[in-house]
C-alpha cells in the first residue's frame, strides 16, 4: 500500500497575493509529506480555472518540491497531453530532466485537460484529445528504449525523423506511466495501454470497488496489442479526501466545507453552475449543507430528465476520511479491501486553512501510515 497527496492549488479569494501564498503553502505541505513518510506527491495541470486549480505549470512546482525534499516521489497527475497543451517532445524532455534532477523519483501521468475553458485557451480540438493523448504516450514510451540511439517516430498524427532526445531519464526505459481515470471507459483504456490508473473522483467505497473490478476485468481480457510501452504498470490509485484532527467534528466540518467548494468549482467549469460560494461560516453545519446541495442537484437532474447515477452525485458524498486518525484508518482499510494499491489523499481544498492541512499531514504520518506499514 502506497500513500500519496495530490495538489490542485485551489483557492477562494483568488487574488494575485493570495495565489502566491497558496502555492507556497502547497510546497510547505509537500515538504512535510516527505518528512513524515508519504510515498508520492502528485500535481495536476489545469489552465485558466480561477476557482478550481492554479496549478498551470506543475513541472515547475514539482521541480521546486524535488529540490526541497529527500526521498518522496514526484508525480505528474497529470500532464495535459493534447499537442497544443504540451507537444510530446517537450513533455518528454521536461519529464526526463525532472527525473534526472530528482534522481529517478518521477511518475508521469497523462490526461486530456478537457474543460472548454482550457481547450479554447490553448486551441485544442476536443475531438482529437483521445487520439493525441494515446500518440503522446506511445512517443514518450518509445523515446528511450535505446538511450544511445536517435529517436524517431512515425504515427498517425506526428512524423518525426531521427533526432537526439535529451536528456535521458534515470529510470529506464522511462518513468512509470499513469492516466487520469474518472469513468469506466478510461479505466478500460488504461488497462489496455498497460499503465496505472489515477482514479480522481469522490466516489464512495462501493464505486471504488466496482471501478477496481472494471480495471481487473480489462486487464484479464487484454491481448497486449494496445500496450504503449514494453513496461506494464498495473497500479490502481484511489482518491481519498481527508482532514484529520484530534477534534472529529471540526475535521468533518472543515472537510465537508472544502468538498462543497470543490463541488461548486467543478460545477462552475464543467456544468455551467454559478461562481463558487467562498464564505466560511463557523456556525453552519457544513455536512448538512452539502447534503442539501446533493438534494438540489438530484432535483435538477429529475427536472432536466437526466438519469440520476451514482457518478452524478459522487461529488456530494462526504463518507471519506474526515475525522480522527482512527476514522481515517478505518476508511483506508475499506479502500484497501476495495482494491486500492495507493491512497491518493486530497487535503488541499479551497476553503481548508493551512494549519488544518499541515495537521492532517502530520496525523497521517504519525498515526495512519504507520498503522499500515507495521502490518
Amino acid at each position: 500500500m502506497k500513500f500519496s497527496m495530490i495538489f490542485e492549488a485551489q483557492m477562494t479569494n483568488p487574488t494575485a497575493e493570495h495565489e502566491a501564498q497558496v502555492l507556497r503553502d502547497c510546497v510547505e505541505q509537500a515538504v512535510l509529506a516527505d518528512q513524515v513518510g508519504f510515498d508520492t506527491v502528485w500535481a495536476v495541470e489545469h489552465h485558466g480555472l480561477k476557482w478550481y486549480a492554479h496549478m498551470s505549470a506543475p513541472e515547475i512546482f514539482l521541480t521546486w518540491v524535488a529540490a526541497r525534499t529527500e526521498r518522496i516521489r514526484i508525480g505528474h497527475g497529470v500532464v495535459c497531453m493534447p499537442f497544443n497543451f504540451n507537444h510530446p517532445v517537450r513533455a518528454a524532455e521536461r519529464a526526463a530532466m525532472l527525473d534526472v534532477l530528482s534522481n529517478g523519483r518521477l511518475n508521469l501521468g497523462a490526461g486530456r485537460g478537457a474543460t472548454a475553458v482550457e481547450t479554447s485557451m490553448c486551441g485544442v480540438d476536443p475531438d482529437r484529445t483521445h487520439q493525441e493523448v494515446e500518440e503522446s504516450l506511445r512517443m514518450i514510451a518509445a523515446a528511450w528504449q535505446d538511450p544511445e540511439a536517435e529517436f524517431s517516430y512515425h504515427g498517425e498524427l506526428l512524423d518525426i525523423d531521427p533526432h537526439h532526445l535529451l536528456p535521458r531519464p534515470v529510470q529506464r526505459p522511462h518513468p512509470p506511466l499513469f492516466m487520469a481515470c474518472t469513468r469506466q471507459d478510461t479505466l478500460k483504456l488504461a488497462a489496455d495501454y498497460g499503465i496505472g490508473a489515477l482514479v480522481l473522483g469522490f466516489a464512495g467505497i462501493e464505486e471504488i470497488a466496482q471501478l477496481r473490478r472494471t480495471y481487473d476485468t480489462a486487464i484479464a481480457a487484454r491481448t497486449g496489442e494496445r500496450f504503449v510501452s514494453t513496461v506494464v504498470n498495473d497500479h490502481f490509485a484511489a482518491l481519498c479526501p481527508t482532514i484529520v484532527l484530534d477534534d472529529r467534528d471540526r475535521a468533518q466540518q472543515i472537510g465537508a466545507r472544502g468538498q462543497r467548494f470543490f463541488a461548486q468549482s467543478i460545477k462552475y467549469y464543467y456544468g455551467a453552475g454559478p461562481i463558487p460560494d467562498e464564505a466560511v461560516d463557523p456556525g453552519v453545519d457544513e455536512v448538512a449543507r452539502i447534503r442539501a446541495a446533493a438534494e438540489q442537484h438530484v432535483a435538477y437532474l429529475h427536472e432536466a430528465k437526466i438519469p440520476v447515477k451514482a457518478s452524478s452525485t459522487a461529488i456530494f458524498n462526504t463518507e471519506h476520511a474526515y475525522g480522527t486518525a482512527d476514522d481515517a484508518i478505518a476508511y483506508v482499510e475499506r479502500l484497501q479491501e476495495a482494491g486500492a494499491d495507493e491512497i491518493l489523499c486530497l487535503i488541499q481544498m479551497g476553503t481548508v486553512p493551512q494549519d488544518a492541512c499541515l495537521e492532517t499531514i502530520r496525523q497521517w504520518g504519525e498515526k495512519v501510515i504507520p498503522h499500515f506499514r507495521n502490518k
